[in-house]
C-alpha cells in the first residue's frame, strides 16, 4: 500500500513540474517512452524466464533438487539445524538455493515461499531458520546471473555477461556477511 502511495506522489510531483515549468508535453512524452520501454523490457525478459524456469521445472521433475540437495545437504544442515532431518523442507531450500545459484530471483522467491512455509512454526514469530532463510535468499550467491544478464542484452550490451567476476565476488561477500550477522544475532538474542 505505501508503494502505491509512493508512486501517486511521483506522479503528481511530476505533473506539477511540468505544469509549473510549462514543460506538460515533455511529461506526457516521457511517461510514454517509459511505459514503452516497461512494455520492451518485459517481453525481452519473458523468454530468458521462461527458460530458466523450465530448467528448474526439468530439474525437479527429474530428480536432480534432490541430488542438489544431498550435495548441499552438509552446507545446508549447518545453516538449518533445526530442520535438517526433514527431507521436505531441506528439498525446498535447496531448490530455493538452486533458483538463486542461477540468479533466478523471481524463480527463487515462490520456492523461498514454499520453504518459509514449511518452516513456519504457526506462532507468528520469526524463528532462526527462517531468519537465516530470508538472508540466504536476499544474499544469495549468484553463479549465473541470468537475470542481470537478460536485463543488460535488452538493454543492448554487447556482452552480457562481462559481469561475472563482479557478481561472484559481491555475491560471495554478501551471503557472508549475511550468514556471519544472522548466526551472531541469533546467539545473541538467546
Amino acid at each position: 500500500m505505501a508503494m502505491s502511495w509512493i508512486w501517486v506522489v511521483m506522479v503528481g510531483v511530476s505533473i506539477l513540474c511540468g505544469a509549473a515549468t510549462g514543460r506538460m508535453e515533455e511529461v506526457a512524452g516521457a511517461a510514454l517512452e517509459g511505459a514503452n520501454a516497461g512494455v520492451e523490457l518485459c517481453l525481452a525478459m519473458v523468454g530468458v524466464m521462461c527458460l530458466w524456469m523450465g530448467v528448474m521445472r526439468v530439474m525437479e521433475k527429474s530428480g536432480m533438487v534432490q541430488g542438489l540437495s544431498r550435495c548441499l545437504h552438509p552446507v545446508l544442515s549447518r545453516l538449518y539445524p533445526q530442520h535438517a532431518r526433514d527431507q521436505e523442507i531441506m528439498g525446498a531450500v535447496s531448490a530455493n538455493v538452486a533458483a538463486n545459484l542461477l540468479g533466478l530471483g523471481n524463480a527463487s522467491t515462490p520456492l523461498g515461499i514454499r520453504a518459509a512455509q514449511l518452516m513456519a512454526d504457526g506462532g507468528g514469530v520469526a524463528t532462526d531458520s527462517l531468519c537465516m532463510l530470508v538472508v540466504c535468499n536476499t544474499a544469495s550467491i549468484q553463479l549465473i546471473p541470468a537475470t542481470v544478464a537478460s536485463l543488460r542484452q535488452a538493454a543492448g550490451s554487447a556482452s552480457a555477461f562481462d559481469i561475472l567476476p563482479a557478481v561472484w565476488l559481491a555475491s560471495a561477500i554478501s551471503v557472508t556477511v549475511g550468514v556471519v550477522a544472522a548466526k551472531g544475532m541469533a546467539r545473541l538474542w538467546r
